[in-house]
């Protein structure tokens, strides 16, 4: 007689550092909808954190990025006349930095909090109309 019996698997372990293999938990705020509020978590851990006052600090942070990545879109940084080499260093290391400006305001922007959205965008257009179009014409 064959009887087929099998014990449930046991838990994946848990790699929290806690050598004792007690549970940790910690308390962040991952939302996957938009929301208002000062209360959020973006580019760096704890940061702004709960304050009024670092919470308007970042949103003027993702507001400069978004300008800085249209500066470096839209301006002509190299010279008239440069060595072509050193021209096309120069050009990659520009868009290397505008890449990775770009990628920290999208990143501010997937924290799903309204304001760091509104700020990346008025960022982005407040950039396009200085250094897009205002001085292109």
């Amino acid at each position: 007689m064959h009887h087929n019996i099998t014990a449930p698997a046991p838990p994946p372990p848990s790699f929290n550092g806690n050598s004792t293999g007690g549970h940790v938990h910690h308390h962040t705020l991952a939302h996957t909808a938009f929301y208002w509020g000062k209360n959020a978590v973006f580019l760096f851990s704890g940061w702004p954190g709960k304050s009024s006052g670092m919470y308007a600090l970042a949103l003027v942070v993702v507001f400069m990025l978004a300008v800085l990545v249209e500066f470096f879109t839209h301006s002509k940084l190299v010279p008239a006349g440069s060595n072509r080499v050193a021209k096309g260093f120069f050009q990659t290391g520009i868009y290397g930095l505008r890449v990775g400006l770009a990628y920290m305001v999208m990143l501010s922007v997937v924290s799903y909090n309204v304001g760091v959205f509104i700020a990346a965008m008025i960022g982005h257009a407040a950039g396009f109309a200085i250094f897009g179009f205002a001085f292109k014409n």
